[in-house]
């Protein structure tokens, strides 16, 4: 009988903090032929923040912010940078999550190896707020050299924008897995552009009417706004922490939820 060594080898098995990696690995290989897409998402906050932050803040000149005032597009840049980072992680966990499950079966090769639905799902919000950050980074640079990041808190800006994209990964994850076409996709459409335009990023809160008020400051995207615009303005209170806990909320019960659904969605 031979011992001749085995041409294949053998691999040690993946810990439980391992396996969630092997789907971020995955998804970047995947964009390697295709990073034009990737780049793209970076530009869309960019082009508002050249034709509203300074177009129009040439009009607007400068508003009341923490008892001083600041030009418009500073005032602005903050929350265009937390809605890069939204929307960076929506785009991978709601259409691409989506595509890969619906019609290109993705999720059913995995799961065929010793990848779970949990890991499934902990590796899409991995790799969401990955690309939120980046984006957010990228946003940052710009706003450094357009002159429009006058504190030093502003190296929190990252590791807050981090944790908006595990909030809105998490929550997107877990709409997605109730979807059935893209028909349903008009809902994220309908969600999002008010959640834009009503988060405090382009007006004061002070400026809506006493009711608006109270339901803008229940929304998502408002607790980024603050904290990225307090940071990045230096007006930091312990405030912050508080819309921090509601986006780390956030995104921990839209994690939980989307591994439960994924697992009946694909392991009936």
């Amino acid at each position: 009988m031979s011992n001749a060594p085995s041409p294949f080898r053998v691999l040690p098995p993946l810990t439980a903090r391992q396996r969630p990696w092997r789907m971020v690995e995955r998804n970047t290989q995947a964009y390697r032929r295709t990073w034009w897409v990737f780049v793209s998402g970076f530009f869309e906050p960019v082009l508002f923040l050249l034709s509203i932050g300074i177009g129009v803040g040439k009009l607007v000149g400068k508003l009341p912010f923490g008892g001083e005032l600041v030009n418009y597009k500073e005032y602005v840049a903050p929350g265009l940078l937390a809605s890069a980072a939204m929307n960076g992680a929506l785009l991978d966990t709601t259409f691409n999550f989506f595509i890969k499950y619906k019609y290109s079966h993705t999720y059913d090769a995995i799961l065929a190896t010793p990848l779970g639905t949990g890991d499934v799902a902990t590796g899409e919000v991995v790799w969401a707020l990955m690309r939120g950050a980046i984006y957010s980074t990228a946003f940052l640079v710009t706003m450094v050299l357009f002159g429009l990041v006058p504190s030093w808190w502003a190296v929190l800006v990252v590791p807050v924008a981090v944790l908006i994209g595990f909030a809105f990964a998490g929550a997107g994850l877990a709409g997605t897995t109730f979807m059935r076409s893209w028909v349903d996709f008009d809902y994220v459409a309908l969600t999002l552009i008010p959640l834009f335009l009503f988060s405090a990023t382009f007006f004061p809160l002070t400026r809506y009417p006493a009711g608006l008020q109270a339901v803008i400051r229940l929304t998502p995207l408002y607790q980024c706004v603050v904290i990225e615009r307090g940071l990045v303005l230096g007006q930091v209170s312990w405030m912050m922490l508080v819309h921090a806990a509601y986006l780390f909320l956030m995104g921990a019960v839209g994690l939980r939820v989307a591994a439960r659904r994924i697992g009946r969605l694909l392991q009936p």
